[in-house]
């Protein structure tokens, strides 16, 4: 196997061959690798392309590299593997990003016939674009996690009350305690201790405030900071604990309730097994029960599924999801950590192409 498709690191290299790391990779620079004539070397930087990789089926996401965002079309079929990346780009305006990629052959975009991502604007209009007869498709995990974000925002609102309330709580605590405090002072200077007493007064200190301790051993902010995970998770994920702490949460706050029932419906629909329309009764059916309740938050949520609702549905054509663009740009970022940084930007993306592109 050619080294240049090999996902080593020159410090790994070095080890092996008791070689210093950057001498490695300097050599494979200049001398090993075909980088200095790559046809894209001089505007890696802002884009690189590769148009023979482009397949029936695509993936549009964005990643942070090299401390620049990049949004990167990927070919799903090919599964993370070599001939995965189509085109890297920096930044994710939809003019810069649908520039670049019309630089692929009309009749070659012409043929993609469905293309995966997630809730970005951007990403919508660089689809509508660049690929005129493909099927928009948005993740349904993005779906999910649009609506757990609406359930964070509302946990951290019930936080911040209860913070609040526990500090009015201690400061009224401490205000207690002064005027006890003041009170036992003005009795001991107007009771003097009789001579013939033997035993002492006992001295009673100041107490300090201690929050009210639920069942579970939790205090109100404590119940809430350590749910975060447990509202993004399906109820039958929860252990014994977490059931205890989610019985206690629901009581205390039943509109963290209300809201994480309404967004286990909507995950059961995407579970099931329906076609498009059954599919679409039934988004309409839970659109009805979100207008019954009282929640701002899920309601907000509710409105940005509606706007997309025909690339949701689309999701129940052939069940795909953007998994294989998530994947892709976890293994690029691995990669990254193994180089432990960037110090070359371009070398990084001539790389990443190598074993990507």
């Amino acid at each position: 196997m050619a080294m240049d498709t090999l996902p080593l690191t020159a410090t790994a290299i070095g080890r092996f061959f008791h070689v210093k790391g950057s001498e490695v990779e300097r050599y494979y620079k200049y001398h090993l690798s075909d980088f200095e004539t790559w046809d894209q070397k001089d505007h890696a930087v802002d884009w690189v392309l590769q148009a023979k990789n482009i397949g029936p089926q695509c993936s549009i996401d964005e990643t942070m590299l090299c401390e620049e965002i990049y949004t990167i079309l990927s070919n799903k079929d090919r599964h993370g593997r070599k001939g995965s990346v189509i085109a890297i780009v920096k930044g994710t305006k939809a003019e810069v990003v649908s520039k670049i990629i019309k630089m692929i052959p009309e009749e070659a975009r012409a043929q993609v016939t469905e293309i995966t991502m997630d809730f970005s604007d951007s990403m919508y209009s660089i689809a509508k674009a660049c690929f005129p007869n493909a099927t928009i498709v948005i993740d349904c995990f993005h779906i999910v996690q649009r609506l757990c974000e609406s359930l964070e925002s509302m946990r951290l609102k019930f936080k911040r009350l209860a913070i609040t309330e526990n500090k009015k709580a201690a400061a009224a605590f401490a205000k207690e305690e002064e005027r006890k405090a003041k009170k036992r002072a003005y009795y001991r200077k107007h009771h003097k201790k009789n001579p013939n007493e033997n035993r002492g007064r006992k001295r009673i200190r100041k107490q300090k405030y201690k929050p009210q301790v639920l069942s579970n051993g939790d205090t109100k902010v404590e119940l809430l900071t350590r749910s975060r995970n447990l509202l993004t998770q399906s109820g039958d994920k929860w252990g014994k604990q977490k059931k205890e702490r989610a019985k206690l949460l629901f009581a205390l706050y039943p509109k963290l309730g209300e809201g994480y029932s309404l967004i286990c419906k909507i995950r059961a629909i995407f579970k099931r097994k329906i076609c498009r329309e059954e599919a679409k009764t039934r988004l309409h059916e839970w659109y009805d029960e979100v207008c019954k309740c009282t929640i701002r938050e899920i309601k907000s949520a509710r409105d940005c599924i509606k706007s997309k609702e025909e690339e949701i549905l689309n999701y129940f054509i052939n069940r795909s999801t953007n998994a294989s663009a998530e994947s892709l740009n976890s293994k690029m970022k691995g990669f990254r950590a193994q180089l432990h940084g960037i110090a070359d930007i371009p070398f990084f993306l001539y790389r990443v192409s190598t074993i990507f592109g």
